[in-house]
């Protein structure tokens, strides 16, 4: 007897809503707003790189001065964050937009590793954000905005908890 095919991505709705996720931390945050900050040491004092564009730029800027200080600090804890997301969180992005897609159950323990880290990020930063050196006077909005990841993490925590990532 033969295996059953795997359900459609398109009968899977929380699937998809990962696999949106996935595809906006990979181009949007990680190697835009990421690629930012690896560019650009200081925000005071810089030339527009040729990624990401100047607007992109000046939104960032605008948005660490406005809310987010410790984006605008950038200090080594905060830069380690920033090469581990781009190390190591891009690729994973773009993995687990295809093995969701073909529904590839390679993909749960790297989706469980990043759960963990991610979730790991995120607390630290909120952390700081709220009580550090860099807090942020608007911690209400920095928390709207970091709290997708947080619970982004749950989430996949929870989808992937099971030993069979994709039954069929």
């Amino acid at each position: 007897m033969e295996p059953l095919p795997p359900v459609p991505l398109r009968k899977r709705p929380i699937d998809l809503l990962f696999v949106v996720f996935y595809v906006f931390n990979a181009v949007v945050v990680t190697y835009t707003i990421d690629i930012e900050q690896l560019v650009i040491s200081d925000p005071d004092r810089f030339s527009y790189p040729l990624w990401p564009p100047p607007a992109v730029v000046d939104f960032i800027h605008w948005y660490g001065r406005s809310f987010d200080p410790l984006l605008m600090a950038r200090p080594a804890f905060w830069q380690m964050t920033i090469w581990i997301d781009v190390l190591l969180f891009g690729p994973f992005y773009l993995a687990a937009v295809y093995a969701f897609v073909r529904s590839r159950s390679w993909i749960r323990v790297p989706a469980l590793i990043w759960a963990g880290m991610m979730a790991s990020n995120v607390l630290i930063i909120l952390m700081e954000q709220r009580f550090g050196v860099s807090a942020s006077p608007h911690f209400g909005v920095v928390l709207g905005a970091y709290l997708p990841w947080l619970l982004g993490a749950i989430a996949m925590f929870l989808r992937m908890r099971r030993a069979e990532a994709f039954p069929r």
